[in-house]
């Protein structure tokens, strides 16, 4: 039972209200399903920060010109198994599955193939381009950059991104999928918790008298988050953000938060076809081994049970599908009122 801040949409009408939107908005029907499939489908799997949270200001992008509906992502260069793209700024989600989708190409005929894409926008949630590699059977690997939104380790201003890391491993017809910011919150997680007026189940970042704090509302005031593991996840953005720079020969964290807006990011989407491997037909095997052991740890007092990641993705759409996708009153309002 959802509290009154929220309604339950069912996801059929979530996905028809996203693609009338879109159509009324100038995309084509193939374009505007595919576009909202892949937000309806995260909120569907729980992840509503983003999905449906994010979808106004999608919007509002389009109507502002950062996004550019009628621009594809373009093959600049061809080296053996790697690629570099320019995504033209194109609609984020539409790049980002088009340059995951030609990386398994490269893939199926190399081993390994990845793409690097330059001149892009959001993706929005870079776990579902990992779970439909790995849902295909490839390993993937793929990450952002963002504009400057968490500080240095030691330094109060914001001179990183928060950058996201996705990491896809192909499990029972499924997947493991890790899906992390190198924040310990993103921002949209933040936006959610200071919207149902929550504290963070952990500080999450700093207020503006630089004391850490559970108050999301307070950090992204300050907008000075904490990174995952302190000055190791602020080492890990800076590492992804040179190598997304210099892999696509895109904007730099730096140079995207020089822009009006946050568009111009830069992205890699790296697979890995292991039914060419060796040891191929060994490979489930290993991961339930690994996993069996993993699952048998000794959860804490206050913990039911430990679980790996991405493992109760199929549960949250199970529910949801039945009862419907929760959704803040005020977001779904929001979305409504994009409708001509």
């Amino acid at each position: 039972m959802i509290n009154s801040s929220f309604v339950q949409v069912l996801y059929p009408e979530m996905v028809n209200t996203f693609f009338n939107i879109l159509k009324q908005h100038g995309f084509s029907e193939e374009e505007a399903k595919t576009c909202a499939d892949i937000f309806a489908t995260n909120s569907l799997e729980g992840v509503y920060t983003h999905g449906v949270n994010r979808f106004p200001r999608f919007v509002q992008y389009i109507k502002d010109g950062y996004i550019k509906i009628d621009s594809e992502a373009q093959q600049l260069t061809a080296i053996g198994c790697m690629e570099q793209w320019d995504g033209q700024l194109g609609p984020g989600p539409l790049n980002a599955l088009q340059c995951t989708n030609r990386s398994m190409e490269i893939a199926t005929a190399n081993g390994l193939g990845c793409v690097a894409l330059a001149n892009t926008n959001h993706w929005m949630r870079g776990g579902y381009y990992g779970r439909h590699a790995a849902q295909n059977g490839f390993v993937f690997i793929g990450w952002t950059n963002t504009l400057a939104n968490m500080p240095a380790w030691g330094g109060v201003d914001s001179k990183l991104g928060n950058n996201p890391l996705v990491i896809a491993v192909p499990y029972q017809n499924d997947a493991i999928v890790l899906d992390m910011a190198m924040s310990q919150y993103s921002y949209g997680s933040l936006e959610l918790y200071s919207l149902k007026n929550e504290k963070l189940p952990v500080p999450g970042g700093f207020d503006l008298e630089g004391n850490l704090t559970d108050d999301a509302a307070a950090i992204m005031k300050s907008r000075n988050v904490l990174p995952i593991g302190y000055w190791k996840g602020a080492g890990m953005s800076l590492l992804l953000d040179i190598l997304a720079t210099i892999l696509s020969g895109g904007l730099s964290t730096a140079q995207v938060s020089q822009l009006p807006a946050e568009h111009s990011v830069s992205q890699v989407f790296m697979t890995i076809d292991v039914s060419k491997l060796n040891n191929y037909p060994a490979i489930e095997k290993a991961i339930q081994h690994i996993l069996d052991d993993y699952l048998a740890s000794v959860p804490m007092a206050k913990l039911k049970q430990v679980r790996y990641p991405g493992e109760n993705t199929q549960s949250i759409r199970e529910v949801n599908l039945k009862e419907g996708i929760p959704v803040l009153k005020k977001i779904w309002n929001e979305v409504l009122a994009l409708q001509n």
